[in-house]
């Protein structure tokens, strides 16, 4: 059966301000030595199994011309643009109004742009094996992954720990967690039942378009709308009528925690979400005193210390268990431990009105 992607490129990056900002947020920023931003990267890692004309980007309109720009080889009918941000759900229902009418059938991965991982070959064979696994009937899959340590900023997925023999690598899902606390977080780490929700999914289409028939009509309803109008005259006001009034859910929610032949297949491929600066540890080498720079850098007296720059030169002295990160119009001084907070100083921003600088 002929394998599709769509990877979804619409979000904010909120937490790597002030580099991932408004008009350029973090899945257009290369974060690794090889200089490739991480939607290129996403893109790049599926080659060897998807061809590029199967190849779907969702994002925000206001983001359409990076995708060209960066994806010069991506066929620009397979950007999807939505007016406004309503949750993955709307989203991938978007994504298939379009791909439904160019495939009767066909299999689906939904993959995030702004991920990193670093053996792509495991990686491949994962979502390999979850295709077979949605191929073989109305199965949704999702890839999980193998916690290393109490990870409280990851919802979590219960599966149960009994291979069933006819789903190959693939475990039946028993539910889905939130965010624990960190106390439950240890609990879900011992017990070898749990494994961090990634956000990758995977289901043939004919699946998928049957489960929002089911649990999300009215947002099924707003997608046949919109996919009679594709490829008419009438396709962007179709769009821009239709999408903004779609129920804002997630996926998860909407279909995911509701539906039945749930598999998960556990992924051990060097994943990492790059959800906040500290993400960095994972990704660069540290010099010999902790330090994770980059940029024009004087360290004195420094440790355990991540510094982003650019040509400005950034001395520090003294310090230790620091973030900076310094942009043209902007810096961040924080404490390793509250980057979480970075968030807050959006909000404050937003507050202030003082929009040039998100």
């Amino acid at each position: 059966m002929k394998k599709t992607a769509l990877i979804m490129a619409g979000g904010r990056g909120e937490r790597f301000w002030p580099r991932s900002r408004k008009n350029l947020p973090k899945q257009f920023l290369s974060l690794t030595e090889d200089g490739k931003t991480m939607i290129q990267l996403s893109v790049e890692r599926l080659l060897p199994i998807v061809e590029i004309e199967d190849i779907y980007v969702a994002t925000n309109r206001d983001y359409l011309t990076l995708v060209k720009e960066q994806l010069p080889e991506l066929p620009e009918e397979n950007i999807f643009c939505e007016p406004v941000g309503r949750n993955t759900a709307p989203c991938i229902a978007l994504s298939l109004a379009h791909i439904s009418k160019k495939y009767d059938d066909a299999v689906m991965m939904v993959l995030p742009s702004d991920h990193l991982v670093k053996y792509s070959s495991l990686y491949l064979t994962t979502l390999q094996d979850a295709c077979e696994v949605a191929e073989e009937g109305p199965n949704l899959v999702t890839i999980g992954i193998t916690p290393d340590y109490p990870e409280t900023g990851y919802g979590y997925i219960k599966f149960v720990n009994k291979l069933d023999k006819s789903k190959g690598r693939a475990f039946p899902v028993e539910s889905f967690a939130e965010k624990p606390d960190l106390e439950k977080a240890k609990e879900y780490l011992a017990s070898d039942d749990y494994l961090w929700n990634s956000g990758m999914f995977l289901w043939k289409i004919s699946t998928i378009l049957s489960c929002y028939q089911e649990f999300l009509p009215e947002i099924y309803q707003g997608m046949e709308k919109i996919r009679n109008a594709v490829g008419t005259d009438a396709e962007n006001a179709v769009l821009d009528e239709v999408f903004p009034k779609l129920p804002s859910i997630s996926i998860d929610y909407g279909i995911m925690e509701r539906a039945d032949n749930i598999y998960t297949i556990p992924g051990t491929f060097g994943w990492d979400d790059v959800g906040s600066w500290l993400a960095l540890e994972r990704i660069k080498r540290s010099n010999e005193f902790g330090n994770i720079v980059d940029g024009n850098i004087v360290t004195i007296d420094t440790k355990n210390c991540i510094i982003q720059g650019t040509d400005k030169l950034i001395a520090t002295v003294g310090l230790e268990d620091l973030v900076i990160v310094d942009t043209k119009d902007a810096t961040l001084i924080c404490d390793r431990d509250h980057t979480a907070d970075i968030k807050k100083v959006l909000e404050n921003l937003k507050i202030c009105n003082r929009n040039e600088y998100l």
